[in-house]
């Protein structure tokens, strides 16, 4: 009896020691591990070797998909630099093209790390989503082959085109209230319809307006807005402040180096500068 009891003790502390060391290791485990991860994917990303990036196919000079199936464009040649810097080699990068509309939803819903394309920063959409500091701002034009069109007033009653959920959209519903506004889900549809006469006039982006008067003869810029006070942004999922961050970090210095300078000179022959964008001496 006496040996059993001994053996039983002996048991005991043993079970004992070996449950706390058990539970010690798993503590350990666990603290270490959310680290390793960090460690694997610093930015948060749903790949940790790529970037899934949403965009535009048919927004030139933004971001639009050549002949040879390739995306370019100011935007996706600026994002492809920052995502350089941040030790991404550009088959890391892969550009998806979808409707304006669906790009912020989808960097919501998971679907992508980030979306790129002149997307303006608004308050309704930093509810839902986080965006770099700004990195393009410009003007919004009122495409047209009717050369009446010159004036605000002359767009009364007449169907104006807009791409739906852009700062077009907005900016028309505030600005041109007795226009009869025609949602498009993107500028291509929205220019065939303006060339077929189902629409007066499109209202978008001056550069993509100017591409479109390149490619149209018939249609031609006939006024312009100021529209600095939504920047374009890099849209991130909200609270990925990794990602955000580090983002923010390598936009600014890819504006002092002169690499965003050289990439609007090269993508927007003439059009001003914001001197908050070019390098400070």
């Amino acid at each position: 009896m006496e040996n059993s009891m001994k053996i039983t003790n002996l048991f005991g502390k043993f079970t004992r020691r070996s449950y706390l060391a058990m539970m010690s290791g798993l503590v350990v485990s666990c603290l270490v591990a959310p680290a390793n991860a960090a460690d694997d994917n610093p930015y948060g990303l749903l790949d940790t070797d790529s970037i899934m990036v949403g965009t535009m196919s048919d927004a030139k000079p933004y971001a639009f998909v050549t002949a040879d199936g390739t995306f370019s464009g100011f935007d996706v040649e600026f994002f492809q630099n920052i995502a350089k810097r941040l030790g991404f080699e550009k088959d890391q990068v892969t550009f998806v093209g979808q409707d304006f509309a669906a790009l912020i939803p989808s960097v919501v819903n998971g679907r992508f790390d980030v979306a790129v394309g002149a997307i303006g920063t608004t308050a309704q959409r930093q509810k839902v989503a986080d965006f770099t500091d700004g990195y393009l701002a410009g003007f919004l034009s009122v495409l047209s082959s009717d050369e009446s069109l010159s004036t605000i007033e002359a767009l009364d009653d007449k169907r104006l085109g807009i791409v739906q959920g852009t700062l077009q959209d907005d900016y028309a519903q505030k600005h041109f209230p007795k226009a009869q506004l025609v949602r498009f889900p993107d500028n291509n549809s929205a220019v065939a319809a303006l060339n077929n006469g189902m629409v007066d006039a499109h209202f978008l982006d001056f550069e993509a307006a100017k591409q479109f008067g390149k490619n149209y003869p018939g249609l031609k810029v006939m006024q312009n807005f100021a529209s600095f006070d939504a920047p374009a942004g890099f849209v991130v999922r909200k609270g990925n402040s990794r990602l955000l961050d580090a983002l923010n970090e390598k936009i600014h210095e890819a504006m002092q180096d002169g690499t965003w300078k050289e990439l609007h000179s090269k993508w927007f022959p003439g059009s001003p500068m914001p001197k908050q964008y070019l390098p400070q001496n």
